[in-house]
């Protein structure tokens, strides 16, 4: 997914932004067919801008404001020389209100308006031979559920072909507060989105199908500064984060940038211990330690000499690491036999700050809750859907929702693992991280998030911030690799070697830009 220049901070639900929206129509005095025509000049220009002059376009127009978005546009195309086929998905003559103007505007302007029922085999197919862009106006923020005929097919047949698609305010199918798609979901290459940013467009599937993101609000700072609507999220790019890091004094020393210590690696998966205590030593951790297997201390020590690897056979043996330590890494690799169940147990018990990954999740899903304020849990779906007893798509469903519910029975930090990763502080405060890439998907990328964590808790004073830091640097450090190696064969190793130099863009100090600090 790939965002504009700038990206909005606040996410909202759909329910929020049409509110906002009667704010500035009932509040503020703002004619709504006004609005409507402002949002879709503001569309048509980025079409402009991301197609020059494109040859011709298709206008497929659903009913709500939506569909009247779309018909300005059409109007808009018509006066600048476009060549325009507009076909009324929804029956033209079932709109009312500004959504009616909009169709008598684009009339008026020339637009020569197509009845769906009318195309020939009750399909878009032939209109997409002839069209450079396609614009997505049918669905808006208040669809739910799966495309119904003659959406769904209408979708399925713009996916299968070639033709760029604009999706207006969202792509249509898609849940606009979710991310969710429960049936057929536009793939566009552009979508334009107004008044608020929807919190689906950049979770969930919305990453999928929402292409390059633009936001346009609309509205100015001062005419929405009495709505009372709150945000369900924060979206935090490493843009963001660079401010939370103080300058590194000139007689700085290991001791001031915490102690790590990564437990896991049982027999057969010693390299995730190993990628984690690697990713917290390029994340600037102080000192590492890793407790693994007796057998995978020498590759520990060939690969990351830096790290101090310890060969436990029992879990006794891992109270003295602990007390040395001041932030522990407990999961990776780290199984769920006896062995790894001595060493959680071990962790648990200690009064550390901690982050559980991978299999330390698991053997705690199988245990009954007990909410702690001092750990960090990053599960991945199907890790969530354990740890609260549903199923992964349960999870999928709904986003941000799972991981207030996970921080709500297990307390701390939670980060759900995922295209458009969700934090959710003590405070229960939520955050969506921008970035990252397919080339992530791939076994180890959360081993090395984990050691980024770790080391990210032991250089700034809170947990939540910390979470939130490392996310956005492990997702920019996997899309600075991707442009130098690609997706295919993207390694979890790639992107802790691309670590500093994402780190090195802030050079440690403080910046203008302070609006993340929290």
């Amino acid at each position: 997914m790939r965002y504009a220049d700038s990206l909005p901070e606040a996410l909202y639900s759909a329910d929020s932004v049409r509110a906002m929206d009667r704010y500035l129509i009932d509040q503020q005095g703002v004619d709504g067919f006004e609005l409507m025509q402002s949002a879709a000049r503001a569309a048509f220009r980025q079409l402009l801008k991301h197609w020059s002059t494109p040859g011709a376009i298709l206008v497929l127009c659903g009913a709500g404001n939506n569909g009247g978005d779309g018909y300005l546009m059409a109007a808009n195309a018509c006066r600048h020389g476009i060549p325009v086929t507009c076909i009324a998905v929804s029956p033209s003559e079932k709109l009312t209100g500004d959504a009616l103007k909009a169709l008598r505007a684009a009339q008026a302007e020339g637009v020569r308006v197509t009845e769906f029922d009318d195309l020939p085999n009750g399909s878009v197919k032939t209109c997409l031979d002839s069209v450079d862009v396609v614009v997505d106006a049918m669905l808006g923020t208040g669809a739910g559920g799966a495309p119904r005929e003659p959406f769904a097919s209408i979708i399925r047949e713009l996916n299968g072909a070639e033709v760029p698609v604009l999706a207006v305010d969202l792509p249509s199918g898609l849940n606009a507060t979710t991310g969710a798609a429960e049936g057929e979901a536009v793939r566009a290459a552009l979508t334009v989105t107004f008044i608020g940013a929807k919190a689906g467009l950049f979770t969930g599937t919305g990453p999928a199908t929402c292409g390059q993101v633009v936001y346009e609000p609309l509205a100015t700072i001062e005419q929405m500064q009495g709505c009372p609507e709150q945000p369900v999220a924060q979206l935090t790019c490493w843009h963001d984060c660079q401010a939370w890091f103080p300058a590194r004094p000139l007689n700085a020393h290991k001791g001031r940038f915490g102690h790590v210590l990564v437990v896991g690696g049982d027999r057969g998966f010693g390299g995730a211990g190993i990628m984690a205590a690697e990713a917290a030593s390029r994340a600037g951790a102080g000192l590492i330690s890793l407790a693994t297997r007796p057998e995978h201390v020498t590759a520990a020590l060939v690969r990351c000499p830096n790290v101090m690897a310890h060969g436990l056979i029992h879990g006794s043996e891992l109270a003295p690491l602990l007390q040395r330590a001041d932030i522990v890494v407990c999961g990776p690799g780290m199984g769920k036999s006896a062995w790894g169940q001595q060493m959680l147990q071990q962790v648990l018990d200690s009064a550390k700050p901690r982050v559980l990954d991978a299999d330390a999740l698991n053997l705690m899903a199988a245990r009954a809750s007990v909410p702690a304020r001092n750990h960090v849990l990053t599960p991945h779906p199907g890790e969530a859907a354990r740890l609260l007893g549903c199923s992964v798509a349960d999870i999928e469903a709904d986003r941000l929702a799972a991981a207030k519910n996970l921080q709500k029975m297990w307390g701390g930090v939670v980060l759900l693992k995922g295209a458009g990763t969700v934090i959710v502080n003590r405070a229960g405060e939520s955050f969506v991280i921008a970035g990252g890439n397919p080339g992530m998907a791939t076994g180890g990328m959360g081993d090395v998030l984990s050691g980024v964590i770790g080391a990210f808790i032991g250089q700034l004073a809170d947990a939540g911030v910390a979470t939130v830091a490392a996310a956005a640097a492990h997702l920019a450090a996997a899309d600075k690799a991707v442009e130098r190696l690609g997706y295919m064969g993207l390694l979890p190793v790639d992107v802790i070697e691309t670590l500093p130099l994402v780190l090195k863009d802030t050079d440690y100090q403080y910046t203008s830009n302070n609006r993340g600090k929290r």
